[in-house]
């Protein structure tokens, strides 16, 4: 079992950036692959970025393609999703998720999940 915890969420202009982390307790985390997902008002969750156990190459949606980038320091048990060029179609809460198995882009594939953190972006 692993439990996630999101920080890194604030208001931000468009065109600017922003850092989101996900803190992992357990230590199995490198065992885990790891998404973002976000949820915007009125709307469903959706995939965003995800990154296999050992690192490898990244997973990202069409809309954050080029803007964002998803890493993970196992020794930390962490991921970070670095977020540039925000627009405000972006505003949503973000949630980290582990998957024990294969990864998908469908949220009821996801195991684990954390509470969520809200990135607001301004025009």
């Amino acid at each position: 079992q692993v439990q996630l915890v999101e920080s890194g969420g604030g208001l931000v202009q468009a065109g600017g950036s922003l850092r989101l982390s996900c803190a992992a307790s357990g230590r199995t985390f490198s065992s885990y692959i790891i998404g973002w997902f976000r949820q915007a008002p009125g709307k469903e969750r959706e995939f965003v970025a995800a990154i296999r156990r050992s690192g490898g190459v990244p997973n990202y949606a069409d809309s954050v393609k080029g803007r964002f980038t998803i890493s993970r320091d196992n020794a930390k048990n962490t991921v970070y999703l670095q977020m540039n060029s925000l627009h405000p179609e972006d505003t949503a809460v973000y949630y980290c998720a582990a998957e024990s198995g294969l990864w998908s882009t469908a949220v009821q594939a996801w195991d684990y999940w954390g509470q969520g953190t809200q990135v607001t972006v301004s025009s």
